[in-house]
This record gives structure tokens, sequence and C-alpha cells, in this order.
């Protein structure tokens, strides 16, 4: 499946609109795109050392969210009082 089109349907959002958050993050220099070796299909890679741009984040790599978000959470159900 399409990668846009997957992140898509897993966000609940339309693929247009995953189109532009791709875009704002490749013109923010958050994340590179390239061809792949097929020539039709793009390939999305973030870019090491990129940190955020608010101040109060500021000195703070991106990559260190992702990797959180990234972890499979405790279901509510397993979580202990």
């Amino acid at each position: 499946m399409h990668a846009l089109r997957e992140g898509a349907l897993n966000c609940g959002v339309t693929e247009r609109t995953v189109q532009a958050i791709v875009a704002d993050l490749e013109a923010a220099g958050y994340i590179t795109r390239t061809r792949a070796d097929d020539g039709r299909r793009k390939r999305y890679a973030l870019v090491p050392g990129a940190a955020f741009r608010h101040p109060a984040e500021a000195g703070h790599e991106i990559v260190g969210l992702l990797k959180l978000l990234a972890e499979p959470s405790a279901s509510p159900s397993a979580a202990t009082p």
C-alpha cells in the first residue's frame, strides 16, 4: 500500500492532509525525500539531529519524541494502581 495512504488511514485523515504535513516537514528540514529505485515511489527519511524550533524545546532532537511515540504502550487493563 502507498505509505501516505496508509498513514492517512491510520490517522483518520485524508491522504491530501498527510501530503500537506509531509510537505511542511520537508520544508522545515525535518525529513528528506528521495526517489525509490523503481523511480516511481518516494522514500522519506528523518534528518539526523533535527531539533524542535520552539524556544521551550530548543536543543531537543525530534528523534527522542518519535522513539517515545513508537514504543508499545501498556494497555489500560494491564496498568497497576
